[in-house]
């Protein structure tokens, strides 16, 4: 449970088979379980210490630190960042983007930058 479906599977057998120079990926975690993800992103982290590019989308920006070596952040369709995720993720990104509190630390393996969520800063709608 919680692992790639057999679509999935064959999807990503398919893929490592073209050895293809660029691997774009949408979401390519979205469904698995932890196991499965960390799984499917060491794998993009070989790849691309084997030379290939890769493009993912994430969502989870303490993922997307973790894994990235360069971090695009878009926000209403715009590019409103981007560069290493140290140089990238801040306080007041978080805010302006994701409108959340943050408290940004050290993810203590890899030491990237990691997100702790403290609270909502989204205005609340106005109940009549």
């Amino acid at each position: 449970p919680g692992g790639p479906s057999g679509h999935a599977a064959v999807g990503w057998r398919w893929v490592l088979a073209q050895n293809a120079p660029v691997v774009l990926l949408d979401e390519p975690t979205t469904y698995l379980d932890i196991s499965h993800q960390v799984e499917l992103l060491d794998l993009m982290r070989e790849l691309a210490a084997e030379g290939k590019t890769v493009i993912t989308v994430l969502h989870d920006i303490n993922q997307a630190c973790r894994y990235a070596d360069h971090l695009a952040v878009m926000h209403a369709g715009k590019l409103v960042a981007d560069g290493a995720p140290a140089a990238v993720i801040s306080a007041e990104l978080m805010r302006q983007v994701f409108d959340v509190q943050v408290r940004i630390m050290l993810e203590p393996v890899a030491g990237t930058p990691m997100c702790l969520v403290e609270k909502s800063t989204r205005p609340q709608a106005e109940h009549g």
